[in-house]
């Protein structure tokens, strides 16, 4: 059983095309077709499942590069989900925070514009950041 990618659809695309794109070269045991979960239109890209290894390497062959509805299709074997990939993927923009200092601290950071942490997270606020500083009083509120 292979699980064929078929990225750079045309929107358009349906499920029915991708099937009578791939019926010639053999059985087809799926065809899904990935869709925006608020919108409900098509993403581009879908997979198709072939039962017969040999059929989906010959469907690979020719389809690969095919023009359809204007555009050169991308067709290779899919690639298993990689773990930690699920799921959104939070907020952009920002410059990732951390250590703006060039000099060493005590959490470990060794200078530089983001220091050590780790693909451009912010990092938290902590009590052990203030651990040696004198503690400064408190304006009145009247």
């Amino acid at each position: 059983m292979k699980n064929l990618f078929v990225g750079n659809m045309s929107f358009q695309t349906t499920a029915d095309d991708l099937r009578a794109l791939f019926e010639p070269f053999g059985q087809l045991a799926r065809v899904h077709v990935a869709t925006d979960r608020e919108t409900g239109r098509a993403r581009g890209f879908g997979f198709v499942e072939m039962p017969n290894d040999a059929e989906a390497a010959k469907a690979i062959a020719a389809l690969d590069g095919k023009d359809v509805g204007g555009r050169n299709l991308k067709v290779n074997e899919a690639r298993p989900k990689e773990a930690g990939g699920s799921g959104p993927r939070g907020p952009r923009g920002g410059s990732g925070g951390g250590d703006r200092g060039g000099k060493d601290d005590n959490r470990g950071n060794s200078g530089g514009p983001r220091g050590n942490t780790g693909g451009g997270r912010k990092e938290r606020f902590s009590n052990e950041d203030y651990r040696e500083v004198a503690r400064q009083p408190r304006e009145p509120r009247w």
